[in-house]
């Protein structure tokens, strides 16, 4: 099976599981509290199945911000927000690792971003070779 090159849109026959499930992307709270317009975006894995994977922000989000996701991000169809803003359309067609960004006032629109390392959610793993601590209850 050959895998799907992530610098080409989707088609019938390049489509994979990862990218036709879902159909809600995150996006920032400013984009509607502030009215402003979607300027930065990736898309990563799917979290869960009405997850398209896509992330998007305005740009003058901080990184306090942005790290509050249950306060800043609301889960939005993914159609209303092409809706809302058509050049979005063929850019979510793209597989999770692409990432996007357009600057105020620009003539060329959306260009691609290679230099920006995407987010993945930390998860604290703790590892012990003390059989001891496997016999003690779990705390509450």
């Amino acid at each position: 099976m050959q895998k799907p090159d992530t610098d080409t849109p989707i088609t019938a026959t390049n489509e994979t599981n990862q990218t036709k499930n879902g159909f809600l992307a995150l996006v920032s709270k400013m984009a509607f509290d502030e009215q402003l317009p979607i300027r930065f975006m990736f898309k990563t894995v799917p979290e869960h199945l009405n997850d398209t994977g896509w992330r998007m922000y305005t740009g003058y989000e901080s990184q306090e911000y942005v790290e509050n996701e249950l306060a800043n991000l609301v889960p939005i169809p993914l159609d209303k927000m092409t809706a809302m803003d058509s050049s979005l359309k063929e850019l979510v067609t793209y597989n999770a690792g692409t990432v996007w960004e357009r600057a105020p006032d620009s003539e060329n629109g959306w260009e691609r971003v290679y230099d920006f390392k995407i987010p993945s959610p930390a998860v604290d793993v703790d590892i012990t070779n003390d059989v001891d601590r496997f016999n003690q209850p779990e705390v509450l």
